[in-house]
């Protein structure tokens, strides 16, 4: 039983299956309902529910907020992987501070101020794996060239997108390179899986300053082919700037996303006042 639970673990933390999950969220959601909505719709949408929770401690209106980005998270088809590493940011950040409370008397109130600031923290890391997993660099930059933000940095978020597979391929022939030259220890019993697991973790850490040199090397010579086809002059012509944004259109979805947000945290806001009462 041990056994097969460690080989599943080790099909798991695989570079592939890595690299399968961060492109998945990162490209693969184009045919979700969320995807489908309007950019501009989905980055008020955040804001609402990245900046509103810090300022509110009441726990049934933070719960439902956080059982509506629970929601969206869900129809947004997030990556396995993506949610399981918010469940274990979310532990690392609040749990261990919840367990080491009752090793020094703490009591009920305890429990309640680190359940809001969980849900706090919960709310606007869905909202924002919800929003950003549904929106592809082009549109992502086209809603933030119709908010105000300056094209360069709009360019520049959704580059940062565009570059992921380049990094993730770059990543794993570095990885590949260290396995030709090295030794993996072998891991036929449990023992042994044990220090494999923990060889790859170094290779992986040892990987990082290739991939950054490598990195600086590609992002040169994409700023040299950005010069050659004019784009200082493209993020200045009003022209080009209005021919992207041309696309943006907010219609009945969005309106009803819209509606439901709103009619959901009004519903929050009524249910907290009843029981308070």
């Amino acid at each position: 039983m041990i056994e097969k639970i460690s080989e599943s673990v080790l099909d798991k933390v695989s570079v592939d299956f890595l690299r399968d999950q961060v492109l998945k969220n990162a490209y693969g959601n184009d045919d979700t309902p969320i995807a489908a909505l309007d950019p501009r719709v989905l980055l008020l949408w955040y804001l609402f529910f990245g900046i509103v929770p810090w300022f509110l401690n009441d726990v049934i209106v933070l719960l439902g907020f956080f059982i509506l980005t629970v929601v969206t998270t869900r129809v947004a088809r997030v990556a396995p992987l993506v949610l399981f590493v918010f469940a274990l940011g979310i532990f690392s950040q609040t749990g261990y501070t919840f367990i080491v409370s009752l090793f020094f008397e703490g009591d009920l109130d305890t429990l309640l101020s680190l359940l809001v600031l969980t849900l706090k923290v919960a709310t606007c890391s869905l909202a924002s794996i919800t929003v950003f997993s549904g929106l592809d660099p082009d549109r992502l930059s086209n809603g933030l060239l119709w908010f105000g933000v300056p094209e360069r940095l709009s360019f520049s978020i959704a580059f940062a997108y565009r570059v992921l597979p380049i990094l993730m391929e770059e990543l794993q022939n570095i990885l590949l390179s260290y396995r030709l030259r090295g030794r993996a220890p072998a891991h036929d019993t449990l023992a042994g899986k044990v220090r494999w697991l923990i060889y790859q973790v170094r290779i992986v850490i040892q990987s990082f300053y290739p991939l950054m040199l490598n990195t600086a090397k590609r992002s040169r010579t994409t700023v040299e082919a950005l010069e050659l086809k004019g784009y200082r002059y493209a993020s200045t012509n009003l022209k080009v700037l209005k021919i992207k944004l041309s696309s943006l259109h907010a219609g009945r979805r969005e309106a009803v996303f819209v509606a439901i947000s709103v009619a959901w945290v009004v519903l929050c806001f009524v249910v907290s006042k009843i029981v308070g009462l």
